[in-house]
């Protein structure tokens, strides 16, 4: 065998090790492909749900806060989608780079294995008379240079037997990648096009919202209006939540005979530890939703020089849907809010309060052992502004009082099973 043909063999096995490396990479990056492509669906699903409320809020003729946050919500699923499609044609850009990468050194390979196959053939053809190969081996100086020599010829033999499948290996390898490069392009063409007409959704959508936007600003004493009597229904929450809250520490100090601080059973301790493990993993207080309001103070979304503040989180969804609980617990409270016909439930998880609020009718009662998920009410629907808004708030027993803490971080993230 040649050295020639040795070094063809070594860069053909590396060949073959680079195209597997390759492979293993093109597989890892095929799981980020398909991890991208789940996100993708998850944010299709959310955008159609977001389409879903609107069309229910379009109904009242009037623009709203609520059409308005609802319109922000999908515009921003909107550039999560456009981002997530660039991300996976990046991905492909990178693969079609490695096809090329190996249809390169497959056609180079695929030549130089063909030409020293060639040599050889033409080799053996000048060379094909048994007689000499007999010649050659017992024109051997002994036994051992004999047998070297028989050897050499068998070797020589197999050697060509394999170029032979090298050659055809090569070619089928060549094939494959080209046809995958081709499926490769294809995809990110349809992507490009995907991407162009989300584009244009987007568009659109910041249109909507800015003349939204502008009609609601010719609307400033209704606006007022409206934020004046949400403000009051928050008072008298807050209060009758302070009060439960506040009747719960004082059982508590009377049960363990103390006149300070808070004492937890040891049941009400592992539930609290449980609860407070569970954080970023609660499931929604609605099966399905899209959060509207967000925790803490903000500044009006049309108001000039105007602050709203939220002691918890709006979640907007479908007219008739159900409050849940997020957590294993124990009903403290049922509230009623005179002149609004809206309740609230409190639900205690140790040193834990979840509040379930704007509902229009309970399922619980004081004293109930609820799971995770158990329904809890109906939420209320504004039938005038086609809106069906749930409100979580939760709040924590501390050495100073009470603390309100951001629902949003407590709730699994969206796209997570709920």
């Amino acid at each position: 065998m040649s050295n020639s043909g040795y070094k063809i063999i070594h860069r053909l096995l590396a060949s073959f090790l680079l195209f597997g490396t390759l492979l293993y990479a093109s597989a890892s990056q095929g799981q980020s492909k398909d991890d991208l492509q789940k996100k993708k669906k998850e944010l299709e699903k959310n955008i159609n749900y977001t389409n879903s409320l609107l069309t229910e809020t379009k109904k009242n003729k009037e623009a709203s806060i609520n059409q308005l946050a609802t319109l922000k919500n999908k515009i921003v699923l909107r550039q999560r989608l456009i981002r997530t499609i660039n991300h996976e044609v990046r991905l492909i850009d990178n693969l079609i780079d490695e096809n090329n990468e190996i249809i390169r050194s497959l056609e180079k390979d695929l030549e130089d294995v063909k030409r020293e196959y060639a040599r050889m053939i033409y080799y053996g053809y000048k060379n094909r008379s048994s007689y000499d190969k007999i010649v050659f081996v017992f024109s051997s100086k002994d036994f051992n240079q004999a047998q070297k020599r028989l050897k050499y010829i068998q070797d020589y033999g197999d050697y060509r037997k394999k170029q032979a499948s090298l050659i055809l290996q090569t070619k089928g390898l060549l094939k494959q990648k080209i046809e995958s490069l081709e499926a490769r392009r294809n995809q990110k063409k349809a992507l490009l096009m995907s991407k162009e007409e989300e584009r244009g959704k987007l568009a659109d959508e910041r249109l909507e919202k800015n003349t939204i936007y502008e009609r609601l600003k010719t609307k400033e004493s209704m606006l007022k209006s409206d934020l004046k009597q949400q403000e009051k229904e928050s008072v008298k929450l807050q209060k009758a939540i302070a009060d439960i809250i506040a009747e719960e520490i004082r059982l508590a100090r009377e049960a363990a005979k103390k006149t300070s601080g808070f004492t937890l059973t040891p049941e009400e301790a592992k539930l609290s530890a449980s609860f407070k493990s569970n954080k970023g993993k609660l499931p929604w207080p609605v099966k399905r939703g899209i959060i509207t309001g967000h925790f803490g103070e903000h500044d009006h979304a049309v108001l000039q020089g105007i602050k709203i503040n939220n002691n918890g989180i709006d979640v907007s969804t479908n007219k008739g849907a159900v409050a849940r609980a997020v957590f294993d617990g124990i009903v403290t409270g049922v509230i009623i809010l005179p002149g609004a016909n809206k309740k609230a439930v409190i639900v205690r998880h140790g040193e834990y309060f979840s509040v379930y609020g704007n509902l229009q009718e309970t399922y619980v009662k004081k004293g109930d052992h609820l799971m995770t998920k158990q329904d809890v009410g109906m939420i209320f629907t504004d039938g005038k502004k086609f809106k069906t808004e749930a409100h979580l708030e939760i709040w924590k027993i501390s050495k100073t009082g009470t603390i309100k803490l951001d629902p949003e971080t407590w709730i699994t993230k969206r796209g997570k099973s709920q």
